[in-house]
C-alpha cells in the first residue's frame, strides 16, 4: 500500500444542544487516507460526513481524537508556523456553490485570496495571470474573472471554488458534497473534472456524498457511516461485490439498476424500525433497531471495527470469528 498521508484515529466530535443533551456528531472514527488516492464517504444525511470533514479541517475542534497529516499532529493546539503550512497543504471544497462564494467580490479576487496569502508581495498583474491559469485549468475563461459570482451558473460558481481550493497548490482537498446542489447533468462534469486535476496534480481527496454510484466512480476505497460511526470501509469494487454489513446492503439495493428486466425481478432490502435518535443511542449496535439480523446481543454489545479480510473493514458481530 502507499504512504499513509492523513490518518484519523479515535475522533470524536459532540455538540450540546441542550442542558443535558449530547449530539454525537462524529462518533470514535478512525481510518487512513493513502498518499493520490480517492476516499468516498457515504451514509444517509444526518450520519456525520460533513462533520467529519469539517472536522478534519479544523473548522470544528474535536472533543476527542487525533488527525495525523504526513505523520505529524494537526488537532488540538499547533504553532503559528505549523498552522500556516497545514492551511497551505489542505484546502475544502464547499457543498453549496451558492452561499461559499462572496456575492460582494468579483472572481479575481475570490480565487486571489489564497495568492495573497501565500505572496503577498505577488503584483497585480502577477495575480491576475495566476488567476486566468486557475480558470483556464477548471474549465473558464479569462473574460469571467471580472465578473461576480451570482452571474454564474451552479456549475461554474463550484468550478470557482475548485479554481480557490487549487489557488494555493495543496496536498489535500475535502470535497463536502460538491455536486449535490448541481443539476444531474451537470454532476458528471465536475466530478470528470476533478478526477483530471488528480491525475494532472497528484491530489489525495477526501469525496463526500450520498450518492453511493457517483462515489464508487471517482473513490479508491468507499467508507460507510451511520450515526456518527464508520460500519464499512473497503476497496470501492469490494463494497459493490461484497457488502458486509446490512446497511451498506440496504443503501446498494436501493440503486435502480439500467436493465428494466433485472430491475423488476430483484429484491429490494427495506428498513423498518426507527433511526435512532443521536443525542439518545442506545446500547449496542447502532444499527440494530433496523437491521433483519439483529439478536440479543447485537442490543448489548457495540460492535468492533476490524479488519475480516485484506483492506475490508465492517463493524458487525456477524463476522466477530473472521
Amino acid at each position: 500500500m502507499s504512504e499513509v498521508l492523513l490518518e484519523v484515529k479515535n475522533l470524536k466530535k459532540y455538540f450540546q444542544v441542550g442542558k443535558a443533551q449530547t449530539l454525537k456528531a462524529v462518533d470514535n472514527v478512525s481510518f487512513q487516507i493513502y498518499k493520490g488516492e480517492t476516499l468516498g464517504l457515504v451514509g444517509e444525511s444526518g450520519c456525520g460526513k460533513s462533520t467529519l470533514g469539517r472536522t478534519i479541517m479544523r473548522l470544528y475542534h474535536p472533543t476527542d481524537g487525533e488527525v495525523f497529516y504526513e505523520g505529524k499532529k494537526i488537532s488540538g493546539s499547533v504553532s503559528k508556523e505549523e498552522n500556516h503550512e497545514c492551511c497551505r497543504k489542505m484546502q475544502m471544497i464547499f457543498q453549496d456553490p451558492y452561499m461559499s462564494l462572496d456575492p460582494r467580490m468579483k472572481v479575481v479576487d475570490i480565487v486571489a485570496e489564497g495568492l495573497n496569502s501565500r505572496n503577498s508581495s505577488m503584483s497585480r498583474g502577477e495575480r491576475e495571470m495566476q488567476v486566468v491559469r486557475l480558470m483556464e485549468m477548471v474549465g473558464l475563461q479569462k473574460e469571467h474573472i471580472g465578473r461576480f459570482a451570482h452571474e454564474f451558473s451552479g456549475g461554474q460558481r463550484q468550478r470557482i471554488g475548485i479554481a480557490r481550493a487549487l489557488a494555493i497548490h495543496p496536498e489535500f482537498i475535502v470535497a463536502d458534497e460538491p455536486i449535490s446542489a448541481l443539476d444531474v447533468s451537470i454532476q458528471a462534469q465536475v466530478v470528470n473534472l476533478l478526477r483530471q486535476l488528480q491525475d494532472e496534480l497528484g491530489l489525495t481527496y477526501l469525496f463526500i456524498a450520498h450518492d453511493i454510484s457517483m462515489v464508487k466512480y471517482i473513490s479508491s476505497r468507499i467508507g460507510v457511516m451511520y450515526l456518527g460511526s464508520l460500519v464499512e470501509l473497503a476497496p470501492s469494487g469490494a463494497v459493490f461485490d461484497r457488502p458486509l454489513h446490512p446497511y451498506t446492503q440496504a443503501l446498494l439495493s436501493a440503486i435502480p439498476l439500467p436493465d428494466p428486466r433485472a430491475e423488476k425481478n430483484r429484491s429490494r432490502i427495506v428498513l423498518e424500525g426507527t433511526v435512532p435518535s443521536p443525542v439518545n443511542i442506545p446500547e449496542g449496535c447502532k444499527f440494530c433497531s433496523r437491521c433483519r439480523y439483529a439478536t440479543d446481543e447485537c442490543k448489548k454489545s457495540t460492535p468492533q471495527f476490524r479488519q475480516v479480510e485484506e483492506g475490508h473493514w465492517v463493524a458487525c458481530h456477524r463476522y466477530a470469528n473472521q
